[in-house]
Formats: C-alpha cells, structure tokens, sequence
C-alpha cells in the first residue's frame, strides 16, 4: 500500500506540525514511502534460492582461517568451510566484533511496536500519523487495508523498569502517553493483542567508526545491521541491507569474472571495493537517523520551539531525501 501523506503532531502543543504527500521527485526518480511487513520480502527473497540454502535455528558461534578459507561453527554443531564470509548476524554481530569494528552503542531509547490485524477493512486514511515531543516519538501507520502498525520511542525509567517483559504493561504505557491523540488511533492500539507487542533497546554504531575501522579484511565483511546499526527515524535499515546486498553481490561478481590474479586476491580486491562503495552511505543514514530521533523527542525549551516552529517540515522531508540513493545496477557487465 502506497502512504500518500505524512501528518505530523506535536505532543507538546497537540497542534499538527507538518502535514505533506510522501512521493516526490528526487535526484534519482520518483520517491515514495511504502509499508512492507518484514515476512513477505523474506518469503519472496527466500523463494529465488535453490532449496537448502537456508539454514535456520544455526547461529554462528565462532569462525577460524583454515588457509584461505574461513571455518564457521554454528549452534547446531555444523561447520561450514567458505570461501567468504559476510557478516549479517545483527547488532552484536560476531563477525564485526572480529573486524574490530566497536559494540552497537546505546541511544538512551527503547521502542515498543505493536502490529493489529482486523478480520475487515480498518477504514483508516493511507496516511503515516506521526507524533513527538515531551521525550516521546510515536506512528501508526496501515500495512494494508487490514492491519496497522504502530510504535513508540521511550528513554525507559523506573517507572518502565521490567516493562519489556511484560506486553500488558507495555500496552497500557502507550495509551497512558497518548491518550490525547486521534480515538480512532487509540483504537488500534487498544485493540492489538499483547503477542504482537515487542520491545527492544534502539542502538546504533559511532558514525565516526565508518572512517576509523574497516568492514572488510581478506575474505571478510560486514553487511546490514552488523555493518550499519541505526536507529528507525528515518525508516532506512532494511532498505540500507538490501543495498548492501546489490553492491556486495555486483563487487564479488566482478571481482570472480576476471582472471590474472589468484582468486582469494580478486574476493579481497571485491570485498575492500563494497567497502569503499558503501562506506559513506552508512555514514549519511546512522548520524541523520540518530539526529532526527534527537530533535523529535527532545524535551528542552529551545528543541521544542525551532521543532514544532521550522523543522517539523524539514524532518519529514528527511524521509524521502533518505531513500533518495541509487546503489546501481547488479549486473556485473
């Protein structure tokens, strides 16, 4: 389902702060913000691979060199001996760990996100609800004409203390911090069931990481959120993976196609080019992500004013402008 508009409210005043079409004309084509569940991409990427490609429930444990190649130790026992090695294992990833790229730190926030499905039509507008301010950062947003998905962002206190295991708490602090938005928005929120309701600490790497440590070595990197832990303010974590995927694939292709250097050299020339490519793009999305989310849930007099006053338009703009990147072709010719 394609958003047509973003509205954006203040908690602070209750006053709608921004309200604009999310399609544009950026510098690379037509932008525009779609909600996508994360099962149905997984599902469709999943269906292009030949059948045991896949292995689930094998998280890795650790890896070694063995020559030129690496020696992976999954949970399950298994040891797979590959030729590269791309690390997509999270915000703790191992991997990254080993290319000595720094723990995911900490923003000061947790999210709560909730996901609501209805037997018929929700009737809600294609319209992406947003509200911040007073240390908070909400949306609800409708996936398809049946379900909505919503969240919000929190700096967790005493008063949240062991709230993320329980989902009944969880519910009731998101209706007790906007009680005074839309009743129809309610709604959705009262209606979701405690099961779809998930909550996790919001991290993110150092932007000055990007220039000081390196996401490849040898036959080694890093891709997604191993590579590129951000915060979700301006929607892009998912949509960043799956640029690193493209370029990843389009440098070891060519890297593979040429002949006159021993192969684990051309896989290491492949792996420093995605580097090189992808270095300043993760830069741009973890430092306006954390920035945005700073602005929008900043509780200070003078943050609130030039937010609600001048930059609620612009930080909305942020979420197209953000999207507007072309990572090319894959094709390797």
């Amino acid at each position: 389902m394609q958003l047509f508009e973003l509205q954006a409210t203040s908690l602070t005043s209750g006053k709608n702060t921004a309200e604009k079409p999310l399609k544009a004309t950026g510098k690379h084509g037509e932008q525009e913000i779609r909600c996508l569940k994360r099962t149905v991409l997984l599902e469709a990427l999943a269906r292009e691979l030949p059948q045991g490609t896949i292995r689930y429930s094998s998280k890795l444990v650790h890896f070694e060199g063995s020559g030129n190649y690496k020696l992976l130790h999954l949970a399950d026992g298994t040891v797979i001996k590959a030729k590269i090695l791309v690390g997509c294992d999270g915000v703790n990833s191992i991997v990254a760990k080993w290319l000595g790229l720094g723990k995911a730190a900490y923003t000061g926030r947790s999210t709560m996100r909730g996901f609501v499905s209805y037997e018929h039509k929700h009737g809600y507008e294609h319209k992406f609800w947003q509200y911040f301010g007073e240390g908070f950062r909400a949306g609800i947003l409708p996936c398809d004409e049946k379900s909505v998905y919503w969240f919000l962002t929190y700096s967790p206190s005493t008063q949240t203390a062991g709230m993320e295991h329980d989902p009944s708490r969880m519910k009731q602090y998101v209706k007790s911090k906007l009680q005074n938005i839309d009743e129809n928005i309610q709604a959705a929120i009262h209606n979701t069931s405690s099961d779809t309701i998930f909550s996790s600490p919001l991290r993110y790497r150092h932007p000055w990481e990007f220039f000081t440590r390196s996401i490849s070595k040898g036959n080694v990197c890093v891709a997604g959120d191993a590579f590129h832990p951000m915060t979700p303010d301006v929607g892009q974590g998912g949509c960043a993976a799956l640029e690193d995927a493209v370029v990843l694939a389009r440098c070891i292709g060519r890297a593979l196609s040429e002949t006159g250097v021993e192969e684990h050299k051309r896989i290491e020339m492949g792996l420093a080019k995605y580097a090189k490519e992808r270095r300043w793009r993760g830069f741009q999305l973890v430092l306006t992500a954390y920035l945005v989310g700073w602005i929008q849930v900043g509780n200070w007099k003078v943050t609130r004013f030039f937010r609600d006053k001048f930059l609620s338009s612009h930080l909305a703009d942020l979420l197209l402008k953000s999207s507007d990147f072309d990572c090319g072709k894959l094709s390797v010719l």
